[in-house]
């Protein structure tokens, strides 16, 4: 198959709107806990996954140096969105309007959140996509279900870790801190774990329609970079 990833097609474009629009909605959500199971979750349980997955397709089929691009990008439009609710926030309210206190509670951010919500956001990614393009280079290709599931544990705990640390250090005891990490970690990775036939179909779709099935074997895998 064709390894170039440098045209961007109505399906590349389609997953990457997909992909920021489950980013965007998780971080809007995420302010309501649900219970299920018995486990005390964020209400974004539902989509947030949901990016790691398009995550695992844009990096399996278009490559590590798109779906670079595609993080960042996310990494922006979510700036935008928390910019564009601030700004809602701290405007003088109609004086007949009587949601402002509603309005704060449910979308105000403070600081730290943010803070850590980008950071986690970042690392989680990023570590998703290298361990996915690293472990197609490794196994030739194969066993796609290992790779996404194996990413997935890498991506999914090192975000609930640095978000969770980050957001709640302090603030609760240690003991609630690490159950906490560990419970969104394997819901998050047993969610996804469950859609594998779903991203096997995708997948394979995909790399049919584009004509693509891109090896990573000469990227260069700075995060920071945007061209290479």
């Amino acid at each position: 198959m064709n390894n170039n990833p440098a045209r961007h097609s109505n399906a590349f474009l389609v997953i990457v709107a997909l992909f920021i629009a489950c980013l965007i909605a998780a971080n809007i959500t995420a302010v309501k806990l649900i219970t299920l199971f018995g486990l005390v979750l964020p209400a974004a349980i539902v989509v947030f996954p949901i990016s790691y997955i398009l995550g695992d397709v844009l990096t399996e089929v278009y490559g590590y140096r798109q779906a670079r691009r595609v993080i960042w990008l996310g990494f922006l439009c979510n700036i935008i969105v928390v910019i564009g609710i601030l700004l809602g926030q701290v405007l003088p309210p109609a004086s007949f309007w009587d949601g402002q206190a509603a309005y704060e509670r449910i979308l105000g951010y403070t600081p730290r959140i943010v803070g850590a919500s980008f950071l986690a956001y970042l690392v989680g990614e990023f570590s998703n996509s290298f361990v996915l393009a690293k472990m197609k280079i490794a196994t030739k290709g194969r066993w796609l279900w290992a790779r996404t599931i194996g990413s997935t544990l890498v991506g999914q705990g090192l975000d609930s870790l640095v978000f969770i640390t980050l957001a709640f250090f302090g603030t609760i005891p240690l003991d609630a801190l690490a159950s906490a990490i560990i419970t969104q970690w394997l819901a998050k990775s047993i969610y996804e774990a469950g859609v594998t036939p779903v991203t096997y179909k995708v997948v394979r779709s995909l790399k049919l329609h584009e004509g693509l099935d891109v090896y990573d074997y000469d990227t260069q895998f700075n995060p920071l970079l945007i061209r290479d």
